[in-house]
């Protein structure tokens, strides 16, 4: 069964796709810590964005700050009826169903050094085709 969380990253997913990204859900960052969405853009451009299903949810996780050093631009994606007014204004605002989404509010460009950007890019290729492998063929290992 899916849960809202794998919907709003499909929504998620889908706007990044409209807007020329590519996008993967569960990306592991160098930290050890796991984005819930990490798109890619055209010109190399790292956002992040963080599903957030409830309030409790919200209160309960107190990792999503370690991303922002991960990525050019960081996102919060949360349903309709999220009460929007708690997450913090300095970032970017997507609401998202299992069908598209939208951002309400753009997120700041903090650009990433060249360094982070290239061993960013090197790891999101190979989660990439590791997950592309995976399906093409699931007994590979």
């Amino acid at each position: 069964m899916e849960s809202q969380a794998h919907f709003l990253a499909r929504g998620a997913m889908r706007l990044f796709a409209e807007l020329g990204h590519v996008s993967v859900a569960e990306f592991m960052l160098p930290s050890g810590c796991r984005a819930d969405v990490a798109a890619l853009g055209r010109d190399g451009e790292f956002s992040i964005i963080e599903i957030k299903c409830s309030v409790v949810d919200f209160k309960a996780d107190e990792k999503w700050p370690e991303y922002l050093a991960w990525c050019d631009r960081f996102f919060f994606a949360v349903p309709d009826e999220f009460p929007q007014e708690l997450l913090p204004a300095d970032h970017g605002l997507i609401v998202a169903d299992g069908h598209d989404g939208d951002i309400l509010r753009p997120a700041e460009t903090r650009k990433l050094n060249a360094n982070r950007r290239r061993s960013l890019t090197l790891r999101y290729t190979r989660h990439a085709a590791t997950r592309l492998r995976s399906l093409n063929d699931p007994d590979a290992g």
